[in-house]
Protein backbone atom coordinates (compact mmCIF):
# COMPACT_ATOMS: atom_id res chain seq x y z
CA UNK A 1 0.00 0.00 0.00
CA UNK A 2 3.16 1.96 0.74
CA UNK A 3 5.85 1.77 -1.86
CA UNK A 4 9.06 1.18 -0.03
CA UNK A 5 10.65 3.42 -2.70
CA UNK A 6 8.97 6.31 -1.74
CA UNK A 7 9.60 8.97 0.63
CA UNK A 8 6.47 10.65 2.73
CA UNK A 9 5.56 13.86 4.03
CA UNK A 10 3.42 14.51 7.13
CA UNK A 11 0.95 16.48 4.50
CA UNK A 12 0.70 12.80 3.07
CA UNK A 13 2.57 13.41 -0.76
CA UNK A 14 4.75 11.02 -1.58
CA UNK A 15 8.04 11.95 -3.50
CA UNK A 16 10.04 9.50 -6.34
CA UNK A 17 13.06 10.91 -7.34
CA UNK A 18 15.24 10.22 -10.28
CA UNK A 19 18.35 12.31 -10.52
CA UNK A 20 17.47 15.24 -9.69
CA UNK A 21 13.65 15.27 -10.98
CA UNK A 22 11.45 14.10 -8.39
CA UNK A 23 7.64 13.18 -9.89
CA UNK A 24 4.98 13.80 -6.86
CA UNK A 25 1.28 13.18 -5.68
CA UNK A 26 -0.42 11.94 -2.70
CA UNK A 27 -0.84 8.90 -0.72
CA UNK A 28 -3.04 6.19 -0.71
CA UNK A 29 -4.18 7.30 2.93
CA UNK A 30 -4.95 10.84 1.21
CA UNK A 31 -6.74 9.59 -1.47
CA UNK A 32 -9.10 7.47 0.78
CA UNK A 33 -9.66 10.42 3.45
CA UNK A 34 -10.69 12.26 0.15
CA UNK A 35 -12.94 9.95 -1.28
CA UNK A 36 -13.67 10.16 -4.90
CA UNK A 37 -11.50 13.04 -6.46
CA UNK A 38 -13.74 15.11 -8.80
CA UNK A 39 -10.86 17.73 -9.69
CA UNK A 40 -7.21 18.58 -9.31
CA UNK A 41 -5.91 22.14 -9.49
CA UNK A 42 -1.75 21.90 -10.30
CA UNK A 43 0.42 24.85 -11.10
CA UNK A 44 2.23 25.30 -14.90
CA UNK A 45 5.21 23.74 -16.23
CA UNK A 46 7.46 26.44 -15.39
CA UNK A 47 6.68 27.40 -11.96
CA UNK A 48 8.58 27.58 -8.99
CA UNK A 49 7.73 26.05 -5.82
CA UNK A 50 9.16 26.01 -2.24
CA UNK A 51 8.54 23.45 0.04
CA UNK A 52 6.00 23.71 2.94
CA UNK A 53 3.92 25.80 0.37
CA UNK A 54 0.60 24.68 -1.18
CA UNK A 55 1.03 23.53 -4.92
CA UNK A 56 -2.36 23.18 -5.88
CA UNK A 57 -5.92 21.39 -4.81
CA UNK A 58 -8.18 18.52 -4.54
CA UNK A 59 -11.84 18.61 -4.80
CA UNK A 60 -13.62 15.05 -3.41
CA UNK A 61 -17.38 14.92 -3.04
CA UNK A 62 -16.27 15.35 0.69
CA UNK A 63 -14.36 18.38 0.29
CA UNK A 64 -11.54 20.89 -1.41
CA UNK A 65 -8.15 20.23 0.13
CA UNK A 66 -4.77 22.23 -0.43
CA UNK A 67 -1.66 20.49 -1.55
CA UNK A 68 1.90 20.93 -0.07
CA UNK A 69 4.91 20.72 -1.67
CA UNK A 70 7.84 18.84 0.49
CA UNK A 71 10.36 20.16 -1.68
CA UNK A 72 11.49 23.04 -3.97
CA UNK A 73 12.40 23.31 -7.72
CA UNK A 74 10.67 24.44 -10.41
CA UNK A 75 8.07 22.91 -12.22
CA UNK A 76 8.97 20.40 -15.21
CA UNK A 77 5.60 18.38 -16.18
CA UNK A 78 2.06 18.25 -15.17
CA UNK A 79 -0.06 15.25 -15.25
CA UNK A 80 -2.21 16.40 -17.99
CA UNK A 81 -4.21 12.63 -17.74
CA UNK A 82 -6.02 14.58 -14.62
CA UNK A 83 -7.88 17.20 -16.17
CA UNK A 84 -9.96 15.30 -17.95
CA UNK A 85 -9.58 11.77 -15.44
CA UNK A 86 -9.39 13.49 -11.88
CA UNK A 87 -10.37 9.88 -10.73
CA UNK A 88 -7.07 8.61 -11.78
CA UNK A 89 -5.46 10.05 -8.66
CA UNK A 90 -7.90 7.40 -6.56
CA UNK A 91 -7.46 4.01 -9.02
CA UNK A 92 -3.71 4.29 -9.03
CA UNK A 93 -2.16 7.36 -6.49
CA UNK A 94 1.53 5.87 -7.30
CA UNK A 95 1.07 5.02 -10.64
CA UNK A 96 -0.77 6.73 -13.23
CA UNK A 97 -1.82 9.52 -10.66
CA UNK A 98 1.15 11.02 -10.09
CA UNK A 99 0.40 15.37 -10.36
CA UNK A 100 4.14 17.18 -10.95
CA UNK A 101 7.42 16.37 -11.87
CA UNK A 102 10.09 18.84 -9.79
CA UNK A 103 13.56 19.89 -11.19
CA UNK A 104 14.90 19.83 -7.43
CA UNK A 105 16.53 22.85 -5.98
CA UNK A 106 18.12 21.78 -2.90
CA UNK A 107 17.62 18.10 -3.38
CA UNK A 108 18.61 17.82 0.62
CA UNK A 109 15.04 18.21 1.37
CA UNK A 110 13.99 14.85 0.26
CA UNK A 111 16.29 13.44 2.95
CA UNK A 112 14.06 15.22 4.98
CA UNK A 113 10.92 13.05 4.28
CA UNK A 114 9.83 9.62 5.44
CA UNK A 115 10.55 6.45 4.49
CA UNK A 116 7.67 4.03 3.99
CA UNK A 117 8.16 2.61 7.29
CA UNK A 118 8.27 5.77 8.97
CA UNK A 119 5.23 7.03 7.00
CA UNK A 120 2.49 4.01 8.44
CA UNK A 121 4.51 4.33 11.88
CA UNK A 122 3.32 8.52 11.59
CA UNK A 123 -0.03 7.21 10.48
CA UNK A 124 -0.52 4.72 13.22
CA UNK A 125 0.10 8.08 15.58
CA UNK A 126 -2.48 10.29 14.03
CA UNK A 127 -4.76 7.41 13.87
Amino acid sequence: MYPKELKYDREHEWIRTEGDVATMGISHFAQDQLGEVVYVDLPSAGDSITAGDAFGEVESVKSVSELFTPVSGEVVEVNEILADAPETVNEDPYGDGWMIKVRLSNPAEVDELMDADGYQAFLAEEA
